[in-house]
């Protein structure tokens, strides 16, 4: 083809991408059902990871757990039984009305299985997505979600901390996805979820003189690991686009500031902060739920974390620096770390060390 035709067919595709995004928009596309498939879901036994458990168990998926806290796991897994319950009393309440004109999907079928999992460590997700596999089935939806944060500057960190924030937040994506995709790419047909961060599209790294010799560094690894699996969600997007798998749906999650209490304490500008208040959970977990249901590639709640992404994108270094300093966001992970290291004292104080 003509490279001069080519650009013009190339230019017609952006300009109708655009026209299908504002579509979007406008009129709210259909939500896919997820009953019968097998939802696998890292970091459920808590936070976001147990709503979308939650939310997947409303929609009759079967649900595969993963968490390193086995009794949390259990926990959640105990609410999702409890709405199976509900559903089946539905069902039969429907049928004996005489109501069931569509097919409903036995009870039985519902299950939900828990796994103890470490996602940091590599060998011990290989084995436990082969005992999915075989007690199970195939993952058709995974939902990358088990996350951690140090909560100490730069300097103070102490570098297994570190490893331990990059390989649960960054490397565990890798590996699940190594495990799952496979048999994905053989029928062309799955969808990947990765729970990320606002700070994996812009950063809230700074400093502030403590004192005059030492620079208080913001605590750099978690907003590296969010940029890390932003970048690779982004590369693994692309590759499944260039193999012509359209079977298979990704989707990006990339929220503000959730209220979870892993981030308790941290804040902006206070004349700010009522404008932009930390998420709510449930809200989040919800608009990300019609993101994947709707085959949405992207989300980012609230919506204005898109201007502000783009700005960041366009903007001089310098003016950037101003924007973050007049939100307050340059400092905002300053009282979340100084919690942290009020806590750890406390508990260094109690057992005698």
């Amino acid at each position: 083809m003509n490279i001069v035709v080519e650009f013009f067919v190339v230019t017609f595709k952006v300009l109708w991408a655009f026209v299908l995004a504002a579509a979007r928009w406008l009129v709210r596309p259909k939500e896919k059902s997820v009953a019968g498939q097998v939802c696998l879901i890292t970091g459920a036994g808590s936070g976001l990871g147990r709503l979308f458990a939650l939310e997947f168990a409303r929609r009759r998926a079967l649900l595969v757990l993963w968490d390193i806290n086995t009794q949390s796991n259990e926990e959640t897994a105990g609410m999702v039984r409890h709405i199976y319950r509900d559903l089946e009393a539905a069902d039969a309440a429907a049928l004996q009305a005489g109501n069931g004109e569509e097919e409903i999907l036995p009870h039985c079928n519902l299950q939900v299985f828990t796994y103890t999992c470490d996602v940091g460590k590599r060998e011990n997700v290989y084995l436990t997505a082969e005992r999915v596999r075989k007690e199970v089935g195939e993952v058709s939806v995974l939902v990358n979600n088990a996350g951690v944060v140090s909560g100490h500057h730069l300097l103070e960190c102490p570098d297994e901390l570190i490893e331990r924030t990059m390989m649960v937040n960054c490397h565990a994506h890798f590996w699940t996805t190594k495990a799952f995709l496979p048999t994905m790419l053989e029928i062309n047909h799955g969808h990947i979820v990765t729970v990320a961060s606002s700070l994996g599209l812009f950063s809230t790294a700074g400093f502030e003189k403590e004192s005059d010799l030492m620079p208080a560094l913001k605590p750099p690894d978690y907003c590296a690991s969010k940029f890390g699996v932003v970048g690779f969600h982004e590369s693994l997007s692309h590759e499944l686009k260039a193999a012509e798998k359209d079977g298979i749906k990704t989707t990006l999650v990339c929220p503000y500031l959730v209220d979870t209490g892993m981030f308790r304490g941290c804040r902006i500008r206070k004349e700010i902060e009522p404008f932009l208040p930390p998420l709510k959970p449930d809200y989040c977990v919800k608009q990300a739920m019609k993101a994947i249901l709707t085959d949405q590639p992207m989300i980012c709640t609230p919506r204005l974390m898109y201007i502000v992404t783009f700005m960041k994108s366009i903007l001089p270094f310098e003016a950037v620096v101003c924007m973050y300093r007049f939100l307050g966001a340059d400092k905002c992970m300053y009282p979340f770390i100084a919690q942290r290291k009020q806590a750890t004292n406390n508990n260094e104080a109690k057992n005698g060390i």
